[in-house]
């Protein structure tokens, strides 16, 4: 499966390949006629997104599904999501504090790919108060065991494993090719 995402830099998002893809993802930050456009250039199956903290509260349009705290199955994959960053500052759009994603992820259920607008608390957190990470996602990679943990808002383009999860990291585009031994097919 060819998956091409995007996150945060609305400029190098709009240079992604004008190429077939199975699946376009939008990791936040990322206004919602730029995805439209860049969906137009790579002509996915699918479109799959989740909000940054800085999007606006209004609902993606249609072909667009919104992730945050649901599951999708394409290809045989199942997805899933959760949108915005931690609350560092006192009002603004899918802000959080720490314990409230902490109670909305503990039931969520497993999925082979969870894509999120915020990093693992740890994995590619910037030195400032503004992108640091969920402390609820290193619990649920340790408790579901995604293959694959997609997220945008740290401005870098970075992978790590985190026990059996890659973890990966884009800052403008990207593009991943998902291979069987990937997954849980």
């Amino acid at each position: 499966m060819k998956i091409s995402i995007i996150a945060d830099d609305e400029f190098a998002a709009r240079s992604i390949p004008q190429e077939q893809v199975d699946l376009l993802v939008s990791l936040g930050d990322m206004p919602d006629q730029i995805i439209l456009e860049v969906a137009s250039r790579c002509r996915p199956r699918e479109i799959l997104a989740v909000k940054g903290n800085h999007d606006t509260a209004s609902q993606f349009p249609t072909p667009i599904r919104d992730l945050h705290l649901k599951t999708f199955t394409v290809g045989g994959l199942v997805l899933g999501g959760f949108n915005g960053a931690w609350k560092y500052k006192p009002r603004g759009h899918f802000l959080y504090e720490q314990e409230e994603v902490e109670a909305l992820m503990k039931s969520f259920p497993p999925v082979d790919i969870f894509i999120a607008h915020n990093s693992p608390r740890g994995i590619h957190d910037r030195d400032d108060e503004v992108h640091l990470g969920f402390v609820a996602f290193n619990n649920y990679i340790q408790r579901a065991r995604p293959k694959l943990f997609l997220h945008g808002h740290q401005h870098h383009d970075d992978e790590t494993m985190f026990y059996d999860t890659r973890v990966v990291g884009t800052f403008g585009n990207r593009q991943l090719d998902i291979l069987p031994a990937v997954t849980k097919i």
